[in-house]
């Protein structure tokens, strides 16, 4: 027998290796990650690896803390009642506690045909498939990103700026949490690498060599890209866990389980209150960072305090020399203040070799990591909810 906490990280993104490496701060807790890569995945860089500009992996040893064990596997399903998960290998592990961080990806497509002839790059195995199909593809062939989200823009911005012939497709509105102004600033620079940008146009099909556009046109699409669209795995639902419609993980606003307190999530798989942060890797490893500090404060015996945290900010880039950092109010809508070009893009390469750098500081000195909040915005948020939801009186 051991005297050690078993907490077991299902998922080696930013939310699990944050966790991960803030739970080492007790010598009493042993700390397990299971994943299904060996290597770290900034996703971040994904559409720069398919522009050949990054290879967007970075080792377990510069992020994940020395104590913590690594397993190189995939959880099939969390068996609650007897603590433990089960794995594809066909082995299962017993935990104490456990922390849900397995992540989101794009939704599968409904549209007819892109199944099968559009391309998603959520996944850095996604990612390759997609470089090396380009890589076969000649660079005056037609190309279609399919997304008007920050993936699809800079997937396309990184590809026309190496000459390729890019059509932006955006259902909606070109990044909707931009403030107009930025969003102007947005067009230009497209328009400046040469992309064709349609917006709030639904795609209606995809063929092999073309994509058919609600407005009867149809463009013709040697590669077509999709960004569109968000989704996790279903590994909540199919272990009996209460999820939101779209999969999310439930929780209290201590990021625990609504079914079993000794369940913990964070990251884009996680829904507080059935009302979900917005994705980000910011929001991601502050999460993983709150979901660690319930754990503590439970096994501590202490009682775990709610989440208040804000997204502020987005940032892009177009190509390797302009992007847009575009600041936010806590309510989570656009200031007007943004910063754009070279400073924009300095300050998008900050922002992403920043998450690694929290991660691996956090390795070294555990409960290091530490985030604004003034106790006001997530409780007004959840009050707008309860209104939204109350039932008016006849």
């Amino acid at each position: 027998m051991t005297n050690k906490n078993e907490v077991v990280v299902v998922g080696g993104g930013y939310a699990g290796v944050m966790a991960a490496n803030r739970l080492t701060q007790r010598d009493d807790v042993r700390v397990t990650v299971i994943n299904p890569r060996q290597v770290f995945v900034p996703r971040l860089r994904l559409h720069q690896l398919v522009g050949g500009t990054h290879d967007a992996v970075v080792d377990y040893q510069d992020v994940l803390a020395e104590g913590v064990r690594l397993v190189v596997d995939s959880v099939t399903r969390i068996d609650a009642a007897k603590r433990k998960v089960l794995l594809a290998d066909g082995g299962s592990i017993g935990y104490d506690h456990l922390i849900y961080a397995v992540g989101s990806g794009n939704a599968a497509p409904r549209v007819p045909g892109a199944a099968e002839f559009a391309y998603p790059i959520a996944t850095l195995e996604a990612a390759h498939r997609m470089r090396s199909m380009l890589f076969d593809t000649p660079a005056t062939a037609a190309v279609t990103v399919i997304g008007g989200g920050p993936t699809g823009v800079e997937t396309a911005a990184e590809l026309a700026e190496q000459g390729r012939v890019v059509t932006l497709v955006c259902g909606g509105a070109l990044v909707p949490y931009l403030h107009p102004k930025a969003r102007r600033t947005a067009h230009k620079y497209l328009a400046e690498l040469g992309v064709t940008v349609i917006e709030g146009c639904a795609v209606t099909e995809v063929t092999a060599d073309a994509v058919e556009l609600a407005d009867g046109r149809r463009l013709a699409s040697a590669v077509t890209i999709w960004t569109a669209g968000f989704g996790v795995p279903d590994l909540a639902a199919r272990s009996g866990l209460s999820t939101d419609a779209a999969g999310r993980l439930l929780t209290d606003e201590t990021l625990t389980s609504i079914d079993d307190e000794r369940i913990v999530a964070a990251g884009d798989s996680s829904a507080p209150s059935d009302l979900p942060f917005r994705m980000s890797a910011y929001t991601a490893y502050c999460l993983g960072a709150h979901a660690a500090d319930t754990l503590l404060h439970r096994i501590a015996g202490e009682q775990p305090a709610p989440i208040d945290m804000s997204f502020p900010a987005m940032c892009l880039s177009f190509g390797r020399d302009a992007g847009i950092y575009q600041l936010g109010h806590k309510d989570e809508t656009a200031m007007r203040l943004y910063f754009r070009g070279a400073v924009g893009k300095k300050l998008k390469e900050f922002a992403c070799a920043a998450g690694i750098k929290h991660l691996a500081t956090e390795a070294r000195k555990p409960g290091s990591h530490h985030w604004f909040s003034d106790g006001k915005h997530r409780p007004a948020l959840l009050r707008a909810q309860r209104a939204d939801k109350a039932v008016p009186i006849a």
